[in-house]
């Protein structure tokens, strides 16, 4: 899977594609194919602040998508619902 992240606190222009392992999920979590994102103040704090300590730092706190996976406990969701967070 695609990700965007950082290896190296500052600009933007530290930011990089990255290519992670596709998240294994538990009983309780969604697995959302991201569509649309924004970028959070959080986002830019964090970038611009907080170094990362081995694999490059994921940053989203806001995002939209469609469920692409659900865990065995989930109630509410069902694959293909569209959600945002």
């Amino acid at each position: 899977m695609k990700a965007i992240g950082y290896n190296e606190a500052g600009s933007a222009d530290n930011l990089a594609v990255v290519e992670v392992a596709r998240p294994v999920i538990g009983p309780r979590d969604l697995l959302v194919a991201v569509k649309g994102i924004s970028v959070n103040p959080v986002d830019v704090k964090l970038r611009a602040a907080v170094r990362p300590e081995g694999p490059p730092r994921i940053l989203g706190f806001d995002a939209a998508g469609v469920v692409a996976e659900i865990g065995d406990a989930v109630t509410g969701y069902k694959v293909g619902d569209e959600v945002y967070y």
